[in-house]
């Protein structure tokens, strides 16, 4: 399947997807996750989450996420990331507190939500209407707040240095990056930062550096019409060969195999 990917250039932006692995991320947005066929592990923090077909779910701003895929067949979901400014009066609860349960199991989804999100997806005049937008999105958190226990964020040692961990990757990844170098400026050792990526995200920092800058190149093979070495070096890759075994591992064809199947469609994720 090849995303679909739509934006409204009002602070909402909208993706049709198979489930497939991405790396641990964090952003300021909102983001809603529909599964629409399949299942999806998601991880929210430091927990994973098991989503099936229908089930819900709202993470909250500012919390890291990943996922990851353990079952064969069709996996599929629909994403929506939304500025907090559409959130209304509802922005500081979501910016203070987060779910102790975050997935809606199906049965307790409301029908609006489905409904609402397929309209977003499918209705451009919609998508550009910024007054129906902000109304959706705040329709779709009225319906699902209600089914949430929130507490407050917890704010260890821990949790903090997750999130500035994340937070400099996704700032700095396509630069050299070293875990020394990284360590120095976040001000914590290295062993610290490399016991927490084992411990928490189940890989070295490497592996997930290396994940971060193949997600990128990837978008840029799709939707863009870079250069095969351009992309690589713009995304923070340090040689061909290091591209070239990431690449491999992880899509199992070369780039320019990739870039062809990409642009006529195929199933790649």
């Amino acid at each position: 399947m090849r995303p679909l990917y739509k934006s409204s250039n009002n602070g909402l932006e909208i993706y049709k997807r198979k489930a497939s692995h991405f790396p641990p991320q964090v952003h300021s947005m909102i983001e809603f996750v529909y599964i629409t066929e399949g299942t999806l592990e998601l991880g929210i923090g430091q927990e994973l989450y098991h989503m099936e077909k229908g089930d819900f779910v709202v993470i909250f701003p500012g919390l890291i996420r990943h996922g990851q895929v353990f079952s064969g067949g069709r996996n599929t979901y629909i994403t929506i990331l939304a500025s907090v400014s559409l959130a209304g009066s509802l922005a500081d609860p979501l910016r203070q507190y987060q779910p102790e349960e975050p997935i809606i199991p199906s049965a307790k989804v409301h029908p609006d939500i489905p409904y609402l999100i397929r309209d977003l997806l499918e209705s451009e005049e919609d998508r550009r209407n910024s007054i129906l937008t902000q109304s959706f999105i705040q329709i779709i958190l009225e319906r699902a707040l209600p089914q949430y226990h929130l507490i407050q964020r917890p704010s260890g040692e821990n949790e903090d240095l997750i999130y500035r961990s994340v937070s400099y990757i996704a700032a700095h990844f396509t630069e050299p990056l070293s875990l020394t170098k990284m360590a120095k400026d976040l001000y914590v050792s290295p062993y610290a930062i490399s016991r927490m990526f084992s411990g928490t995200f189940h890989m070295n920092f490497n592996a997930y550096l290396n994940e971060m800058r193949l997600e990128y190149v990837c978008s840029l093979l799709r939707y863009t019409d870079q250069p095969i070495t351009d992309a690589w070096m713009n995304a923070g890759f340090e040689s061909q060969r290091t591209f070239n075994r990431v690449f491999q591992e992880k899509i199992h064809m070369s780039p320019r195999e990739f870039r062809l199947a990409s642009q006529k469609g195929l199933d790649l994720d």
